[in-house]
């Protein structure tokens, strides 16, 4: 029997790379969003991958986001907390708005959507939890003090997660990207992508699909002995 993943952020960009990824390696997968309807629609249109829409910054939204795939697909064995979102802005310049709205979704967002699966994986003796964090969390960047601070967070999460599930089968990693070539990125000036390029060792922007091939990775019954570790995906711009 086929085991259920969950995408937040499932049906564009990265996570759209990754819903595909775990379909193709047989998981029955469920891609949420948070307001595209027409992109989610084209989405489920051409892969068959049904979509489900709430804000996983809001904790009930969640738990009734979370019924809905369970009573449809089945139990989620493998959680991917793909969902972000930017609020760049330099720090004297930076609302509290901006702040709050970065960490609701890309901190609390990790919460709202573990916490309600937790009790299940640790029921069945199985899970897969997969954070997608950043390379800016990992070194920091200009104008992204509430972005940098959240992706910094989600990486204390997962280790700490990871010891709490380690017995019950639970594995909670994390993935690193950095600069990949989503359409957010290469529609920048090619001035400004050419100079994000120059700093990048391999010479080029990551492609989706190599993230999505992480998780792949780290989603298999194989990786139970991989946990609570950061899998840093940036062609070389960044060595922990």
């Amino acid at each position: 029997m086929s085991r259920v993943a969950l995408v937040t952020g499932g049906s564009r960009g990265i996570g759209a790379s990754i819903s595909l990824a775990l379909k193709a390696a047989g998981y029955k997968v469920a891609a949420n969003y948070a307001g595209n309807d027409e992109a989610a629609a084209k989405f489920t249109a051409e892969t068959g991958i049904p979509t489900y829409k709430w804000s996983v910054a809001d904790y009930d939204a969640c738990v009734a986001g979370i019924a809905r795939v369970e009573a449809d697909l089945g139990p989620v064995e493998v959680l991917v907390n793909n969902a972000g979102i930017t609020r760049d802005s330099m720090f004297h310049k930076m609302t509290r708005e901006q702040w709050q709205e970065v960490m609701e979704t890309n901190l609390n967002g990790l919460f709202n959507m573990t916490h309600p699966l937790w009790t299940g994986m640790r029921d069945r003796k199985f899970g897969r939890v997969i954070n997608i964090s950043s390379i800016n969390g990992q070194k920091g960047q200009a104008g992204q003090a509430n972005y940098s601070a959240a992706k910094a967070g989600d990486l204390g999460f997962t280790k700490a997660l990871a010891q709490e599930g380690a017995r019950a089968g639970i594995t909670v990693n994390a993935i690193c990207p950095g600069y990949i070539g989503t359409e957010m990125v290469m529609a920048v000036p090619e001035k400004v992508r050419d100079s994000i390029i120059a700093q990048i060792p391999v010479g080029r922007l990551g492609q989706p699909e190599e993230i999505a091939r992480c998780v792949v990775f780290l989603a298999a019954d194989d990786a139970g002995f991989i946990t609570g570790s950061t899998l840093t995906a940036n062609g070389g711009q960044f060595f922990v």
